[in-house]
This record gives C-alpha cells, structure tokens and sequence, in this order.
C-alpha cells in the first residue's frame, strides 16, 4: 500500500515547500514551552487552526529555520483516502530523501493537519517524536483530536495549544487598527473608536471568517458552525440518537448564555412535555458541547464538591457572536456580551474560573485563579453611570472578600462617568483598556 500513496505525498512536500508563506493576522495563543513533547493545536471549528499552524512555520522560517526543514502536511486530500498509520512512514522517508542533510543533523518542525483521518496515527506520532530530531505540532476537527483524547492517545506525550475565535486585540490587529500605545494615552478620538471597537466586537463577534460580513451573511455562516459542530461532533461522534433533545439544550443553553443552567430543570421541563430523556444523557450532552468548544460552563467556585453539584453552572458561549442566533427577544445583549468576553479573557490567561455566590446573597461574575497563585474577583457590568447600580456591584465584592480575605477585586466595566468614587481595594477598569491587556502587565 505504501508504493501507492508515495507519489501523492512526495508531490505534497514539494508543493507545500514550494508555496509562498500566506499573510495571516498574528494570534496570540499562548504554546507550553515543555522539550519533547508534541503540541496538539485545538479548538472549535473555523477558529483559525489551520492558519495557526501556517504561522507558527512562517515564524520559524523567519528565524532562520530554512524551507526544507519546515513540512506543513494536511492529510484531508481524496487522493489519501485509505491511508493508514502503518503508511505514515512514507511521508518520513520522502521528506528526508528530498533533504537527507536534515536527518539527525538539524532539527525540522512537521505540521501535520488533519491527521486524525488517519486510523492508527498516535503510534506514528509517538515514534517520530522518539525516533527522529522533530518538533511536532498536530491539529485536525475537534471531532476526533480533543484535547482528552490526545492525552490519552498520546500516553503523556502532547500537550495543548487552544485557538479561540479572535479576541478584542486580534479582531483590532485583523482590521489594522491594533493601538500601537497603551490604551490610557489614547487622544478623545482613538478611544471612541475604540470603545465603537469593542461594541462592534460584542456584537459580531470573533470569528476570522466572520469578520466584515454584513449581518445576514455573518448569521448564516454561524448558524452553519452550529450545525456542523451539532452534527459532526456531538451527534455523529457519539452516535446520540435524540437530535432534537441535543438542539433544544443548545436553544436553552445558549439562548440564555451567562445565565445559569440545571440539569435537574431542564429535565423536569422536559418530562412535563412528555419527552421521554435520561438525566445522564443530558449531562452526556453537555460535556460533549463542551468538549467541541461551543461552549462553556462555570461552576460555582467552592471546595465543597456537593455545593457545586446542587449548585446551577452558568454557560457561555465560545464566540459572543453565536448569542444572537438564540436570543429570542431580538435585542442585543451587550451586558451579556462582556462578560462573556470577559471568561474568555481570563481563560486566555490560563485562569481556573468559577462564579460566587456570597453570604449576604450576592453574586460576583468570577473567582479567578491564575496559575501564578493569585486570585482575582471580578464583577463585570456594562454600565456603572446608575449610583445604585455602581453600589450594589461594589458591594457584591466586598461581600465575597470575606470569603477570600486579600484576594484582587476588579470591576470592569464599559460606560462609567468620569469620576467614580470607590472603597479601597476596588479596582475600576475599562472594559476596552483591561481586554486589550492594561490591567494584566
């Protein structure tokens, strides 16, 4: 079998290699620096992976590393179809035939795309890395290269690099418009347009390929993500055979994103609809939303483990984008919008994040803990210009202070009036200045 696909693949590395570099908007994807350990590139469908990959070679080149020591190979070509992990050898052997001065002597970087199409790929993977002076970086469809699953398949071998859709700074960097300055010297005009930014943001999203789209085109184009991610990657993946249960959790869950969300009532809800549905199927449903990235939840932050069982989780959103195919009202929901933003923000940073629920019966947004050791509560609002609003935001915080004496209180927010008088140990943000970095150098 190996004779047949050895003109195919050798053809590939000569046109790969040949190709002039793409420009691609630079991400801001932050990569384990672990030696020897592959790199799993993953993250929802269309985020940008595959574009990633490009990057991450184009920068290597641009740091000396030649051509010919840099393969990007994407094994979803028809012309593969019934390739196996045993024929994988053949893309080894023809690399190092076209550049047998590489071999042992300098060390090459693969990009191996899609490879997951590839019945028996992890052996392949774990002996190039024993084997051979690679550094390896793998990405495919969430549907069958999880991040649980490269760690399992991978037995300790890979560790992972998540792409999300654009943040605020990359959507900016995409147009041109990254400020060039920290975001506090900007003059009257560049923070309008930057605040005009960021509403645009929570609005449309980040999507790359949505980016520009008037309003149509970018909801049918989401809409198809959706579908795919329904289809491929929860329903087909783990042969579920109650599509329509798996679109109304979608509908509830993100029609109501930043809301909170039991399991326990949407079941009741749904057997009162004569809709015959297993509570562990429910739970089942969610975790493989959460394993395509369409989502997020949030647990209540707490070592009690039973608390965060009887406690509802709050859901979000991979892209704030996707909220207005499922909101009903017709209206956006920008306060929503940010503090979806927000999670996704503090994600980024590698933050464990749950939300507080206090003593006095407030709620803070988030308890973040960053993997440095400091925690962060973070209480989002859109719009602090109400003196009642403002009040009872701050006293969300300093409530949930005493669960956690010394801990870093941020408000962030996106309209405030100029002058806003606070208690000590409050910190007051702009949203547009704390997502582009400010608050976190």
């Amino acid at each position: 079998m190996n004779d047949l696909f050895r003109p195919v693949i050798r053809q590939k590395i000569l046109d790969m290699q040949a190709a002039p570099l793409p420009v691609l908007t630079p991400r801001d994807v932050w990569l384990p620096a672990v030696p020897g350990k592959a790199l799993a590139v993953i993250g929802m469908r269309r985020a940008g992976k595959t574009s990633f990959l490009w990057q991450q070679l184009a920068q290597r080149h641009a740091q000396g590393t030649a051509r010919e020591g840099l393969l990007y190979f994407s094994f979803e070509d028809e012309r593969l179809a019934g390739l196996q992990g045993g024929d994988l050898d053949v893309l080894v052997e023809e690399f190092y035939r076209l550049h047998p001065d590489w071999r042992d002597q300098r060390r090459c970087t693969f990009f191996l795309d899609e490879i997951q199409v590839v019945p028996g790929w992890e052996l392949f993977a774990r002996r190039l890395l024993d084997t051979e002076n690679v550094e390896l970086f793998l990405s495919g469809s969430s549907a069958k290269l999880l991040s649980r699953e490269v760690a399992t398949s991978m037995r300790g071998r890979a560790l992972e690099a998540v792409v999300a859709p654009f943040s605020l700074r990359e959507a900016l960097r995409h147009v041109g418009q990254e400020p060039q300055q920290s975001p506090d010297r900007l003059p009257k005009a560049g923070q309008s347009q930057l605040d005009a930014a960021l509403e645009r943001y929570l609005a449309e999203g980040g999507f790359p390929e949505a980016q520009g789209l008037d309003a149509r085109s970018r909801t049918e184009l989401l809409r198809s993500y959706v579908d795919v991610v329904l289809l491929r990657d929860v329903l087909e993946r783990h042969n579920l055979s109650q599509p329509q249960v798996l679109r109304w959790l979608v509908q509830q869950l993100l029609g109501n994103a930043a809301g909170g969300f039991s399991i326990n009532k949407f079941h009741a809800d749904l057997r009162s609809r004569g809709v015959p549905v297993a509570k562990e199927t429910l739970h089942q449903m969610l975790a493989h939303l959460e394993d395509a990235f369409l989502l997020h939840s949030v647990a209540l932050a707490t070592d009690s483990i039973r608390r965060q069982q009887v406690n509802p989780r709050k859901v979000y959103p991979v892209d704030t984008g996707l909220m207005a195919l499922f909101d009903k009202s017709g209206k956006p929901n920008s306060g929503h919008a940010l503090e979806t933003t927000v999670l996704h923000a503090l994600l980024r940073l590698g933050a464990q994040v749950g939300y507080v629920l206090t003593p006095g019966g407030f709620e803070v947004d988030f308890h973040a803990a960053l993997p440095d050791g400091e925690q962060w509560l973070v209480q989002v609002c859109l719009d602090i210009g109400d003196t009642a609003t403002l009040q009872r935001e701050v006293r969300a915080l300093q409530d949930a202070q005493a669960l956690w004496p010394g801990v870093r209180c941020l408000l962030v927010a996106q309209f405030m009036p100029p002058l806003v008088d606070l208690p000590p140990g409050i910190e007051l943000h702009r949203a547009s200045h704390w997502l582009l970095g400010t608050a976190n150098e």
